[in-house]
């Protein structure tokens, strides 16, 4: 597209353009729940100062604050992104300005202002939760921005909180468009979702019913698999139509964060299986319009000894995974076992393990469980410590800067499974730490000297989840093939 034709909007004309040129980030916008059911102030959009010359660095320097109970942010996403880059010259050049902000509790969406004042936004608007209901829809996850200018929101239940697969839209103005997908066929559950419109298609994940998982961790869920989610849903995405549903088997239970590679020319991606912390490679066969997928990384369980004698076999519980901008590194959490780490994916079907760094978790020296077989590690690793803060939980959500330099990772899941598995951060506040990127060689270290603290927060302890910046970034944006 040429410059007489069209001009340019948010975002990046590319994912290497975005490397390249994209800024230093400075601003790191948190969502952060209150576990603390009873505070009227509630869940709040932390503004956290990461400019290492500012003299508030490491600092959260602004509170949104949702001002109502029971919501439970989770994640975020844009009003417009890189997918709209290139607008034909007789269309409205759009603005990110809008965070939107899903609650997987209430089913309420927040809309955050972010464009008048960067390092204070402001509440803008907040779509009740029973305009989803009224769509036979709750849970509302993964927002991403379409090409055509509106939102859509993947959801993962009914409205009486059964597992349900689909996607809600709304326009520009966040009103309510209506349901995404066509056709009789319908995914089973529903959680992550990501678009490459130059081969026609849309993949998403699965977690489980909203009434399962809002109550806690239960073990025996998972049996039901129309409650509980194992497989990948392929959608073509201009006919709005499931085409293709692949199970992924006990192997593959709970696919979460799912991404295809940045460059939109490449049809093929990954997704993290939480429950016994694989990842998968997906891709079109040669000659055929259907997908197949392939385990290509699996973290071994480990025998634990519990507290009360008992014997566990401990998945990983991988919960989050990203792609570098440039393709290159694929990163994940095991947030039990308590390591993030870093592989090379220049062999899209051979990853090569190139870093590792432990940043709590469930398996540590001095835990109340005692490590049996641990088919990777000779000894337990010990507790970390930043800044004289022993980091509790275990690693959760991560987000790359733009060169890939810097890996940002927070501590909390989601709070009802926080504490239960990890009641004692709960207690101090999470934390989100920064870990140094060696981009050329491959190798991850640990930066002491960064350390966001959310013990001290000015209604109690506060648990950050997902973060963004000001101007996107690799698990907000994707791009489309522009010729």
């Amino acid at each position: 597209m040429g410059d007489t034709k069209c001009k340019c909007g948010p975002g990046y004309a590319t994912p290497l353009d975005a490397v390249r040129n994209g800024p230093v980030e400075k601003l790191l916008y948190v969502v952060c729940v209150q576990p603390n059911l009873d505070e009227e102030h509630g869940d709040y959009l932390a503004t956290v100062d990461v400019d290492p010359s500012s003299s508030t660095y490491c600092q959260i320097v602004h509170r949104t604050y949702t001002n109502s109970k029971n919501n439970e942010l989770h994640h975020s996403g844009w009003n417009t992104c890189s997918s709209c880059h290139f607008v034909p010259g007789d269309k409205e050049v759009p603005t990110r300005d809008r965070l939107v902000l899903p609650c997987l509790n209430s089913d309420r969406i927040f809309i955050v202002d972010t464009g008048t004042d960067p390092r204070a936004p402001k509440l803008d608007k907040v779509i009740e939760g029973d305009v989803l209901k009224r769509a036979n829809c709750t849970a509302p996850h993964t927002t991403h921005c379409l090409p055509n200018g509106n939102i859509m929101i993947s959801i993962m239940g009914d409205a009486e909180g059964n597992a349900k697969g689909d996607f809600v839209e709304f326009d520009k103005n966040f009103q309510l468009v209506g349901t995404w997908s066509r056709g009789d066929r319908k995914a089973m559950c529903g959680y992550d979702y990501w678009y490459q419109p130059h081969f026609n298609v849309m993949v998403a994940s699965e977690w489980g019913a909203p009434k399962l998982f809002r109550r806690g961790y239960h073990p025996t869920d998972c049996d039901d698999r129309a409650q509980y989610g194992c497989r990948l849903n392929f959608y073509r995405w201009q006919e709005r139509e499931l085409f293709q549903t692949i199970d992924l088997g006990d192997d593959g239970l709970t696919p979460l964060e799912i991404r295809f590679l940045h460059n939109p020319k490449e049809n093929q991606g990954y997704v993290g299986c939480a429950f016994y912390a694989n990842v998968y490679r997906f891709y079109q066969k040669p000659g055929s319009s259907e997908y197949t997928a392939e385990k290509i990384i699996d973290v071994p369980v480990k025998k634990v000894l519990g507290e009360n004698g008992e014997i566990e076999m401990m998945g990983g519980m991988m919960t989050d995974i990203l792609v570098s901008l440039d393709d290159r590194y694929l990163y994940f959490s095991n947030w039990r076992h308590g390591d993030v780490r870093q592989y090379d994916i220049s062999d899209r079907a051979h990853p090569r393990l190139t870093g590792q760094v432990f940043l709590g978790g469930a398996i540590q020296s001095d835990a109340p469980r005692r490590v049996l077989n641990d088919p990777e590690l000779s000894e337990p690793p010990k507790p970390v410590y930043v800044k004289n803060r022993r980091l509790l939980g275990g690693p959760q959500m991560l987000q790359l800067s733009l060169d890939g330099r810097r890996l940002y990772v927070s501590s909390s899941l989601f709070s009802p499974w926080d504490k239960q598995f990890y009641p004692e951060m709960v207690a101090a506040g999470g934390t989100i730490v920064q870990l140094d990127i060696d981009v050329e060689n491959g190798g991850m270290k640990l930066n002491e000297d960064f350390l966001v603290d959310f013990g001290n927060e000015p209604y109690g302890p506060g648990l950050p989840h997902e973060m963004r910046y000001p101007g996107g970034d690799c698990t907000s944006d994707i791009w489309l093939v522009n010729e």
